[in-house]
């Protein structure tokens, strides 16, 4: 379930009964961890957010790329951080509830050593292949799959990924073995999807649907309970013949364990006023992303159910991460 929390009387009743130190935080620059590339979508989704905060607040939320390892290297540093609200860290589905299902051995425990700040929002993967596959819809190509098990290929941006995941629970859910190419990244992925070299793949609509309108890759269908306003012309895999799966990546934010409550429910506040910004929200859905503004327990809950359902994904398929 989505929660999207906005207006001045939501946003006054969570402030209400603060105490002092929580009203005057923060008092000085707030480091935020992104553990993945800049430019890459976690980047992309919390800058203009932070700057929204940034100007609310009067103190500067200030990104502090620590990318590698599928986001555990800034991940790691983020965890160690003093607990005082000063350092966040930014999260993704694949940072925080995948990654603990493909690597034996992680340098942090999510549930020991990190808290939820907020669920920023969230974006559906589309299904895409190369235009030149004679397939039309889902079914058409669940039915050559079976025709040709452990022939076709299809490609992510890594081992152990939200990506290569999802296109493990499709394959899962149709009985279809494809061959797994993993690249270095979604734009690897995605040029090579484009020249043909591998023939399907599922990623975000930030990243495929520009290429989906220009012609140069085909969307199967959308892996959402429901058509996106942003692409409506793309079915959702159950309408085009598949199962109805839903698959998509959330960005976050989380803060190290024992990092103050009244803290915590400050920064709900101004993420949710930040928003209900008209003009950010629109920035957001008009690349497919949802925005979302969940508080720390709804967060929570989402980041254990999910770490469930990947870690059972990740156990049927054997992919493991070193």
């Amino acid at each position: 379930m989505r929660i999207f929390l906005s207006g001045a009387a939501i946003i006054a009743g969570l402030t209400t009964g603060l105490p002092a130190a929580a009203q005057n935080y923060p008092s000085k620059p707030v480091r935020v961890i992104v553990p993945f590339a800049a430019g890459g979508g976690l980047d992309i989704v919390l800058r203009p957010l932070l700057q929204k905060i940034s100007e609310s607040t009067h103190q500067q939320f200030v990104i502090d790329v620590r990318a590698g390892a599928n986001g555990i290297i800034g991940t790691e540093i983020g965890a160690k951080a003093p607990a005082d609200g000063y350092t966040l860290i930014g999260a993704t589905t694949g940072s925080i509830a995948i990654n603990p299902g493909v690597y034996p051995k992680l340098p942090f425990d999510v549930a020991r050593d990190l808290v939820a700040v907020s669920n920023v929002g969230a974006t559906s993967f589309v299904m895409v292949v190369h235009p030149s596959l004679n397939v039309h819809n889902v079914r058409e190509f669940i039915a050559l799959a079976r025709r040709h098990p452990g022939e076709l290929t299809y490609g992510s941006p890594g081992i152990g990924g939200t990506n290569h995941l999802a296109a493990e629970y499709f394959l899962q859910q149709t009985g279809t073995r494809l061959i797994h190419v993993p690249y270095k990244g979604s734009q690897p992925l995605i040029a090579d999807l484009i020249g043909g070299h591998v023939i399907m793949g599922f990623d975000s609509m930030m990243a495929t649907m520009p290429q989906v309108r220009a012609g140069r890759l085909r969307a199967m269908g959308v892996a959402a309970a429901k058509r996106s306003p942003v692409a409506p012309e793309v079915p959702t895999l159950a309408e085009a013949g598949g199962p109805a799966l839903v698959i998509g990546s959330w960005y976050g934010l989380l803060a190290p364990a024992g990092t103050p409550r009244e803290i915590l429910a400050k920064l709900h506040v101004e993420i949710t006023k930040a928003l209900a910004i008209p003009e950010l929200r629109e920035r957001y859905q008009a690349t497919g992303l949802e925005p979302i503004g969940s508080t720390a327990e709804q967060f929570t809950a989402e980041i254990r159910d999910d770490t469930a359902r990947w870690g059972k994904v990740a156990r049927t398929a054997n992919v493991r991460a070193e």
